[in-house]
């Protein structure tokens, strides 16, 4: 990434020793990097060789938003959400979708009891505080779209009733590639409600002998202990919202994104709601890393991963090809100067 000149270095995670005070759940609270920086070794821990991508996750998670991980059967995709789910602690659900999966089964059914007379409503795998969606693009588009409104509005409406989910409420979703057998192509208003795509790609050789002699990979799931409650998740997400960013990089984000709608390769470029996501992501990536303001680092690092899925070439999203020229975006757009 580039570093331009006369902006602050990146400082190092905060260690939960170098906060002030004792290390409880009110200091947590007031200093988000310190609990980024538990998440961040509870599940580095587990996923091994992938400390940008665990970084991203990370970021998605603080900064509000769902996150999507597509890539190849056993790479790492389930890997990595249930570490996630793992170390924020909270309810856990999970769905693994297939061709007859039925929306009822992700939010949830009104069931009639005789005894009472009265219908009795069972809440479906979506009232969870993560919420892991495996292989999303093997559900049917009638399945999919059941849900658009959960991660949208963090509610649920079966029967006329609407009830709302649990707060914090996180979505990940694992897709394989589109084009194996049984997959269906997620639409666009699927697509949108993401943050963040990730690929996670082979681990390289010392991860892959990690993951074999045991010290992370699944088997290391079931060590792991939840390392934030969700008051503290919730506390840190609202900081994460107003962290601080520059009017100039602001104006640096708003040029990447006009450069989007203006690329020549692209059918339609970022929407408004992308450049707000984005700015969210930066703020996100800036606690990771341990800072309490944004940088242009923060902003190169979400930008392509924030849009692969959200602007398009042809017809169809392809997001090794958009990955391309949004990579190429990048390297034109002049970095904001102090």
């Amino acid at each position: 990434m580039t570093q331009t000149p006369g902006t602050p270095d990146a400082a190092p995670a905060p260690t939960l020793s170098e906060s002030a005070g004792s290390v409880d759940g009110a200091s947590v609270k007031a200093v988000p990097q310190i609990l980024a920086a538990r998440l961040r070794d509870a599940v580095g821990a587990a996923v091994r060789g992938k400390v940008d991508e665990v970084d991203l996750a990370l970021a998605t998670f603080l900064s509000g938003g769902h996150l999507l991980i597509e890539d190849l059967p056993g790479t790492g995709k389930t890997l990595l959400s249930r570490a996630i789910a793992a170390a924020v602690g909270g309810r856990f659900g999970r769905v693994q979708c297939t061709p007859d999966l039925l929306p009822t089964d992700i939010t949830g059914t009104s069931v009639f009891r005789p005894d009472t007379t009265d219908w009795e409503f069972h809440p479906g795998p979506v009232f969870a505080n993560v919420l892991l969606i495996d292989e999303i693009n093997r559900a049917s588009p009638r399945t999919q779209s059941a849900l658009l409104e959960p991660m949208e509005e963090h509610q649920v409406t079966v029967d006329g009733q609407t009830r709302d989910l649990p707060d914090p409420f996180f979505c990940v979703a694992t897709q394989n590639p589109f084009g194996q057998a049984g997959t269906f192509p997620l639409p666009e208003s699927q697509l949108d409600r993401f943050a963040m795509s990730l690929s996670l790609g082979l681990p390289d050789r010392d991860a892959e002998r990690d993951v074999l002699s045991g010290v992370g990979g699944v088997d290391s799931l079931d060590r792991m202990q939840p390392v934030a409650t969700t008051a503290e998740v919730l506390e840190a997400v609202a900081a994460t919202r107003v962290l601080y960013c520059a009017d100039a990089l602001l104006e640096y984000l708003l040029d990447l994104m006009e450069s989007t709608r203006n690329d020549p390769h692209l059918a339609h470029g970022a929407s408004p709601r992308a450049s707000l996501g984005a700015l969210h992501l930066a703020r996100g990536h800036a606690v990771v890393q341990g800072r309490d303001h944004v940088t242009p680092d923060d902003i190169q690092a979400v930008f392509v991963a924030s849009l692969a899925h959200r602007v398009s070439i042809g017809d169809r999203t392809d997001t090794v090809a958009t990955r391309q020229v949004l990579t190429g975006i990048l390297g034109r757009v002049p970095v904001p100067r102090p």
